[in-house]
């Protein structure tokens, strides 16, 4: 793992023995699609930038109640969230965390002007960070890449009490439109599932948070047509993450099956929708055990 050696509150953090396993394989999974998509992700993010903004006004509603010092971005991207944020705290040191390296080489002009931007290439489930050294955290579209349970202990850890996490993750019926047009030429397993709100609560729970707010309605990317909705799938990334093997392109026979299917979703707009099971939660730490 990199980690920027600007930020204050690393702390250093022990380091396992090299081993190969089935998390290890996803996690490389996860950074080498993303840090491919660095250059084009942006250009077709727009569904991950109207959910930024639904967490933006999760966060405006649900405030910590003490002073905002220090705010960790968990899963930054290119940055979008970190403009939102620096524009709510303009006082407070942002720390832009994403496991992508050139996802974060990206970020530095995505808040220009505001006076404390620090960088940190790291994993969320071992965070290089000083416990309770952060005020609060916001999460948009990185928490599904990873253990819950990992995770929100991590998250919690650095936390201060009474501080505040905003976190918008998905769950189990993102892409469903995908997943069925796919099962119609293949039994592979093209749309990863991803947890339910549930589970992401529950593991919240026992990491020691308490639910301060749910909500969980879908959000939605367009195009005109199938073969562009892949392509901005593609371009952000989350395509195929966690295989092992590269698949062969369709055949045209396949291909035509794939647009036939997925032509009973089409929109009266004429529109082609992808469904985010957008899942936003606002969680926080108490004070006290009572809290």
């Amino acid at each position: 793992m990199c980690h920027s050696s600007r930020a204050p509150t690393t702390v250093p953090r022990s380091s396992p023995e090299p081993c190969v396993t089935e998390r290890t394989r996803h996690k490389q999974s996860v950074r080498k699609a993303f840090d491919r998509a660095a250059e084009s992700y942006d250009s077709a993010a727009a569904v991950q930038r109207e959910i930024c903004h639904r967490l933006a006004a999760l966060s405006s509603a649900q405030r910590p109640a003490t002073p905002v010092r220090r705010v960790l971005d968990a899963g930054c991207g290119t940055g979008y969230g970190l403009h939102l944020l620096a524009g709510e705290y303009p006082d407070a040191e942002l720390i832009a965390l994403d496991f992508a390296p050139a996802m974060l080489a990206r970020v530095t002009s995505a808040a220009e002007g505001h006076r404390a931007i620090v960088p940190l290439c790291a994993d969320l489930e071992a965070l290089p960070l000083a416990s309770g050294a952060i005020d609060a955290i916001w999460s948009s579209l990185a928490l599904q890449w990873c253990d819950p349970s990992l995770t929100l202990a991590e998250l919690a850890r650095v936390l201060r009490p009474g501080g505040i996490a905003w976190i918008a993750t998905l769950g189990p019926r993102t892409l469903w439109e995908l997943r069925e047009a796919f099962a119609t030429v293949d039994q592979a397993e093209h749309v990863i599932r991803f947890h339910p709100a549930e589970q992401w609560i529950e593991h919240a729970r026992r990491a020691g948070f308490s639910l301060r707010s749910q909500d969980q309605r879908p959000a939605f990317a367009l195009a005109a047509d199938l073969r562009s909705l892949l392509r901005d799938i593609k371009a952000i990334g989350a395509h195929h993450v966690g295989e092992e093997r590269r698949r062969q392109p369709l055949g045209r026979a396949a291909w035509r099956a794939l647009e036939a299917c997925y032509e009973a979703h089409r929109r009266d707009d004429g529109m082609f929708p992808a469904t985010y099971d957008l899942i936003l939660l606002a969680l926080k730490k108490p004070e006290t055990a009572n809290d």
